[in-house]
């Protein structure tokens, strides 16, 4: 940690003055790209920052994470039994190519999203859609075959922002690779891929979220999303004025960044982004549950985030965030804390004896598995405790991480029997019914968790028009995981943007991870 932030400062220190960024610029720094800007194609981050500058959803996300405010729709109704949805949308949107939005538009946008010769990964998200049609030039019906309780809130994610079909269908699959028409705050200019995105304001926006003072046109003429992967040179270039803003700050040096003058750190309460461990429980020693409650009670996990996240993290306890819409307190009781000589009694009452090698055995099975991940810092570092902290316990864990661009292919395979990964989710039915329908096996369902009881209080609890029924379900659920240890959730991860004092406006959102949502009110002030 001491070389590093000496690195930073060094780094910082040795930095010429920054060049002068023309005034009506902005540049927004992040750590990779995406390898497209098509909402229904991708579900990085990293592209969803951008998509939403360029584009607009039907409704939007309030700062809390729950309420749900107009967007595109500036009012709506839900029928009594749940399924229609009448959308009324503001008559004064245009996309950036001059062209006035109509509901024709929001109607193709929904059907290609959920189109099966789209295969967006992420349709599921739009609910079971028996028909989508617009009945005037500004009224949207949404039919649904079934009551989906989160629907409105699924609609505020960028898979489901608002695009052109004539730019759809002349650019085809260079949609969002070489081109982008959409309503929102900012225009497509021009990409350089693993570079700069460059986008250019949208002058006749004048219908953001009521969440900002500033609803529109936005308040800076051009913005450069710039790809700096080096976390040194990302903080060099904060302090420096070299760039404007960032969501992309290393733990180690935040409270140091915090100290800089010409810097402003703000922060997120109501975030969610948890970071996991999750067991195929079919697997070999993993697919006994009291093992996996043993592998639970011998982590630290308080002392794990101050490791790894240097305390700008939370300790996480059962799957759901505590600030999540439907968290259920009651089934973080039935996870166990940390108690070393607890899982080691634990294990040996369940016949798994220490072997010569340290490593336990049952019937032939040793107390050994392999586990992926993507090749990330916070995983290398969570998973060397981890590995450290089972072994003392008798259990072996083999590690094995990929890059980025080929880890997502591993992890739909059988061939691991746990893996690490982190997510964005705004409330216990969007992650539950994420990660753990059987249906979703084997991606994302990766433990291949297959229980009845389940998938009928997932169901339940989609089709609620009671939220208080919905509640109750998705309770269930998470009491259900918590029993059985499905996954040991470590933390919960905070977010913070930096911005230099040559701009204001910069609050962090956090929606779907994302921190500068739109930044309608960014403005250069020097």
């Amino acid at each position: 940690m001491r070389r590093l932030l000496t690195a930073l400062c060094l780094v910082a220190a040795s930095l010429p003055a920054a060049a002068q960024t023309p005034r009506n610029t902005a540049v927004l720094m992040r750590e990779i790209d995406a390898d497209r800007y098509d909402p229904v194609r991708s579900t990085a981050r990293s592209a969803g920052e951008v998509i939403y500058m360029m584009s607009d959803t039907l409704v939007s996300m309030d700062w809390d994470m729950q309420t749900i405010r107009p967007g595109l729709a500036e009012r709506w109704e839900v029928s009594p039994d749940g399924k229609t949805y009448t959308f009324h949308l503001r008559g004064d949107v245009t996309f950036c190519d001059g062209r006035p939005m109509v509901a024709d538009d929001v109607v193709y946008t929904i059907k290609r999203w959920i189109d099966p010769a789209t295969r967006s990964p992420v349709a599921w998200r739009a609910g079971k859609v028996r028909d989508i049609r617009a009945t005037d030039a500004h009224t949207v019906v949404y039919e649904l075959e079934e009551p989906f309780s989160e629907l409105l809130a699924q609609l505020t994610l960028f898979f489901a922002s608002v695009v052109d079909r004539n730019s759809v269908e002349r650019l085809g699959a260079n949609f969002g690779v070489q081109g982008f028409n959409g309503t929102g705050p900012y225009c497509w200019e021009s990409w350089t891929p693993r570079q700069d995105l460059v986008l250019t304001r949208h002058p006749n926006y004048r219908w953001g979220p009521p969440i900002f003072e500033n609803r529109g046109p936005a308040q800076i003429e051009r913005v450069i999303w710039r790809v700096i992967p080096e976390a040194t040179a990302r903080l060099a270039a904060l302090q420096t004025g070299a760039a404007d803003a960032t969501q992309y700050i290393p733990n180690v040096a935040l409270d140091q960044l915090r100290r800089v003058p010409s810097v402003t750190v703000t922060t997120q309460p109501n975030y969610l982004w948890d970071f996991y461990m999750a067991f195929k429980i079919d697997k070999p020693f993993v697919n006994d549950a009291t093992a996996r409650r043993a592998m639970a009670m011998a982590i630290n996990k308080p002392a794990l985030v101050r490791a790894v996240w240097f305390g700008h993290a939370q300790p996480a306890v059962n799957i759901v965030n505590p600030v999540a819409l439907d968290y259920d307190a009651a089934s973080d009781a039935l996870v166990p804390g940390f108690d070393p000589p607890g899982a080691m009694k634990l294990l040996d009452e369940a016949g798994w004896v220490m072997g010569s090698d340290g490593v336990r055995v049952k019937d032939g099975v040793r107390a050994s598995f392999l586990t992926y991940g993507i090749n990330t810092l916070e995983n290398e570092r969570q998973s060397e405790i981890m590995q450290q902290a089972l072994r003392r316990i008798g259990v072996e864990m083999r590690i094995q991480f990929f890059d980025a661009t080929v880890a997502w292919g591993r992890m739909a395979t059988q061939e691991f029997g746990a893996v690490f990964l982190s997510y964005p989710y705004f409330s216990a039915g969007d992650a539950l019914n994420l990660y753990f329908p059987s249906t979703q096996r084997p991606s994302p369902n990766r433990m291949n968790w297959n229980d009845p009881q389940t998938d009928a209080w997932l169901a339940e609890a989609r089709s609620a028009t009671d939220p208080a029924v919905r509640a109750s379900a998705l309770a269930n659920v998470q009491r259900r995981l918590a029993e059985n240890n499905v996954w040991i959730t470590t933390a919960r991860e905070q977010l913070f943007v930096g911005a230099s004092n040559r701009v204001t406006g910069a609050r962090a959102h956090g929606l779907y991870g994302v921190g500068l949502y739109k930044a309608l009110d960014l403005r250069v002030v020097r």
